[in-house]
């Protein structure tokens, strides 16, 4: 029987295995070491892989929200204006909260009677009125009339057009001058009260360039043109200065008005913009805002101008406001719902045009909406036929309209 052989650390055989266990150590730490740079690239290519997805989300949503502004631009330069709704009856739709649908029959029946048509409505000409001046001309026959009996007359009246800028007031005052004691020197009557002193202007002639500017919307560039036609020339600052005026004088009809729509207990809110030129650079125009506030039931609307549209604007002016306000949904308009003794109210319209943009995307939920929103306008067009009144109003929309109401 053969002796074991001893194995030894030393020797070159076990020299050999130890060089191989230390190359294969060496091996599988650069392994470990390429399987760890593997697995940091791999999470980073993971991150980026969403990182990139995210991106092209939000690529998508943007386009999609561009793709629809264009839509409503194209519609609004060339499509049609209307936002008629028109859904195919469906009565499986149910409500938005999940209930099945109700049939809210209504007490009462609006019916629209149509008149008969009419036949082909003739010319009439209507009456002068009789305030406006009348210069007679009077025609008699060619030739004589005596030993003719008069009968009566015909008369015939037409509108004449009398330019303006034609008469010139000129006020002449007598100087006297007293000789005698104790009042001696010169004696003349004062000038009347004028609303711009030394000013060219009659108050009839300002009452007419206010009017023109602010009611039949002409600017100022035109008027002085019109004037300039009847050979009175006036400078854009004089005309300017001239408006600038009457605004001062009426202040106090400003500020009245202001009250009026402060005490009105119900109030339409909303902004609008147009150009104003700067005065410092010639050409150079920058957005102002005029901010309107009507109140339906007074039937009063007033116009605040101011280059800002932030909410500090309307926050001032409705100082001391106590009652309802309705606007749109520009968000400044959100802190008056916290504000005391206001309640705040949304746009029907504007809430109604959202869900109408959407119609192509989601038409199955936009159908339901747009018919329920029709129910109402249903409701609202009976009221106005029958000329009720808030009391009557809110009677009916307490029966008609509970679904909405939660």
């Amino acid at each position: 029987m053969r002796p074991k052989a001893s194995f030894s650390p030393s020797s070159p055989a076990g020299e050999v295995l130890f060089q191989r266990l230390r190359n294969q150590e060496a091996e599988n730490k650069d392994l470990r070491k390429q399987v760890r740079r593997l697995e940091k690239k791999a999470d980073r290519l993971s991150k980026n892989n969403a990182d990139q997805a995210a991106a092209i989300a939000d690529q998508a949503a943007k386009i999609s929200h561009l793709e629809d502004r264009l839509e409503q631009a194209h519609r609004l330069l060339s499509g049609k204006k209307s936002e008629r709704y028109t859904p195919a009856d469906n009565a499986q739709q149910g409500r938005l909260s999940g209930e099945e649908p109700v049939a809210v029959e209504p007490e009462e029946e609006y019916v629209l009677v149509k008149c008969k048509r009419r036949g082909k409505n003739k010319p009439v000409r209507g009456p002068i009125p009789d305030h406006l001046p009348r210069e007679v001309i009077r025609l008699e026959p060619e030739g004589s009339t005596a030993g003719m009996k008069y009968i009566g007359e015909e008369v015939t009246e037409y509108l004449e057009y009398v330019p303006g800028f034609t008469r010139v007031v000129q006020i002449v005052r007598p100087k006297y001058v007293v000789c005698k004691e104790p009042r001696k020197g010169v004696v003349i009557a004062p000038l009347p009260r004028r609303v711009i002193p030394k000013g060219k202007a009659s108050p009839g002639l300002l009452a007419y360039l206010a009017a023109a500017r602010y009611v039949d919307h002409m600017p100022l560039y035109r008027l002085r043109k019109k004037i300039q036609r009847h050979g009175v020339k006036l400078s854009a600052a004089t005309m300017g200065d001239w408006i600038a005026k009457v605004a001062t004088y009426l202040g106090p009809l400003g500020d009245a008005l202001r009250k009026e729509v402060l005490r009105s207990g119900y109030l339409q809110v909303d902004e609008i913009t147009f150009p104003v030129q700067k005065p410092k650079k010639k050409g150079k125009a920058h957005r102002g805002y005029l901010w309107v506030y009507l109140a339906p039931r007074a039937k009063v609307v007033m116009m605040d101008y101011s280059p800002s549209r932030a909410r500090a604007v309307p926050w001032e002016f409705l100082r001391g406001y106590k009652g309802a306000m309705q606007t749109d949904g520009y968000v400044v308009y959100d802190a008056f719902g916290t504000r005391g003794g206001i309640t705040l109210f949304g746009c029907m319209a504007h809430a109604r045009r959202k869900f109408y943009d959407c119609r192509k995307k989601e038409p199955k939920k936009v159908r339901h909406v747009m018919e329920e929103i029709r129910q109402l306008y249903a409701i609202e067009r009976g009221l106005r036929k029958e000329g009720a009144g808030p009391a009557r109003r809110v009677e009916v929309r307490q029966r008609h309209d509970r679904y909405w109401r939660s």
